[in-house]
């Protein structure tokens, strides 16, 4: 886990998550390691005026998942919208990467929404152009954000 707590909301995460830019969300940012190389940073993104003072917005880990955790809450999953982006990556992403002078990033930003068509969890996931997988499994009958 690198960071959980509030930061303001940058202009395509406030959009999915229906706040103003800048307004201030919870952010939970981890870094996933394979083989010792860092290969994707993904950050979860919560708004604030829901989350405040829910286990969501405390560190670490929120056992036994973030789902179980929103479930729990009263949120039950609707649907989801993705959408990817390749671009340059900004210095902190160059720099936790690890990534080569002039290689590039792929985002993908899915918008989580309750089965009210309320935005609950925005989840940016960063990865290094060159070496990236995205396995996503899911228990057997059961949508998750």
């Amino acid at each position: 886990m690198l960071y959980v707590g509030p930061e303001p909301a940058e202009a395509a995460v406030a959009a999915a998550l229906r706040v103003a830019p800048g307004a201030p969300v919870i952010a939970r940012r981890k870094l996933l390691i394979a083989d010792e190389v860092p290969v994707r940073i993904a950050t979860s993104y919560f708004r604030a005026d829901l989350f405040v003072g829910t286990r969501i917005a405390e560190p670490g880990f929120v056992e036994p998942s973030l789902q179980t955790e929103l479930e729990t809450l009263g949120y039950r999953f609707g649907h989801a919208a993705e959408m990817l982006t390749a671009r340059t990556p900004t210095e902190a992403e160059l720099a936790t990467l690890e990534l080569a002078p002039g290689e590039w990033v792929v985002e993908v930003l899915r918008a989580s929404y309750c089965d009210q068509d309320e935005p609950i969890h925005v989840l940016q996931t960063v990865c290094a152009g060159s070496r990236h997988v995205f396995e996503i499994t899911q228990v057997t009958g059961a949508d998750q954000f």
